[in-house]
């Protein structure tokens, strides 16, 4: 049984960072990308930033280039998302996911997701 679990969220000023953490990326998903995607109130979901299963591929969505960065230790079955300079349009929340497609920026085509995490960031 696949469980992917987030944590690391919260309540951030505008300038701030968190570091996000999502376990449980075990044997059963060798060979699955890993992504990061969040959904703002009100709004659909959308794709922040994904990792290749061997780490070499990293893909991010425009509005976070250059200010969040997408990691894994697959020795501990984790993967993270390091965000800096955050702006209260990163308040949302962030799930992580596993993707068997490879990485892909469409939530639909992704197999597995956590339950997901806040990140309030204030002005």
């Amino acid at each position: 049984q696949v469980q992917l679990v987030e944590s690391g969220g919260g309540l951030v000023q505008a300038g701030g960072s968190l570091r996000l953490s999502c376990v449980g990326f075990r044997r059963t998903l060798a060979g699955y990308a890993r992504g990061w995607f969040r959904q703002p109130p009100g709004k659909e979901r959308e794709f922040v930033a994904a990792i290749s299963w061997a780490g070499e591929k990293t893909v991010y969505a425009d509005s976070v280039k250059g200010r969040f960065a997408i990691s894994e230790d697959n020795a501990d079955a984790t993967v993270y998302l390091q965000m800096d300079s955050l702006k209260p349009d990163d308040t949302a929340v962030y799930y992580c996911a596993a993707s068997g497609a490879g990485i892909e920026t469409n939530p639909d085509l992704w197999n597995y997701w956590g339950q997901g995490t806040q990140v309030t960031v204030s002005s």
